[in-house]
């Protein structure tokens, strides 16, 4: 006797019927939506510069310490890795600025030392390798 009150209620009450099924929509979680990955130029120019970073035996200062260009350049890679999964990278410019230039964990900016040179941040570092790489593109 009390079902049948129930589904009496409910039977009555269409609003109660679709705002339990929108709040039962609402509470699955959505898969997100797969970013779209960084245009190809964008990939090739940033892939030269890891190839470059990583063959310049220079060093590079993260946080204080100072790592070998290998392994900097795997570091960036992650960095780029993480930041392209989330859509964040347009250019390699972009890439630059919010991958390559600072910690994401201290907010120091990363250094770029090769040889007895004096160190220098390495946006500008690899930026300058950027135009490089372009103008060397543009001549072919």
């Amino acid at each position: 006797m009390q079902r049948m009150r129930l589904i009496d209620s409910v039977k009555m009450k269409p609003a109660f019927l679709s705002a339990l099924l929108l709040a039962t929509a609402l509470a699955v979680p959505m898969a997100p939506a797969a970013a779209a990955p960084p245009p190809a130029a964008t990939q090739a120019e940033v892939t030269h510069l890891f190839a470059y970073l990583a063959g310049s035996n220079c060093q590079f200062n993260r946080n204080g310490s100072w790592y070998p260009a290998p392994d900097a350049a795997a570091h960036l890679k992650k960095k780029y890795d993480y930041l392209a999964d989330k859509g964040a990278i347009s250019t390699s410019e972009s890439f630059i600025e919010l991958g390559a230039s600072k910690s994401s964990v201290s907010g120091k900016p990363y250094l770029v030392r090769c040889g007895q040179a004096q160190p220098v941040e390495s946006a500008p570092w690899l930026g300058a390798e950027l135009a490089r790489y372009r103008q060397k593109a543009a001549g072919k």
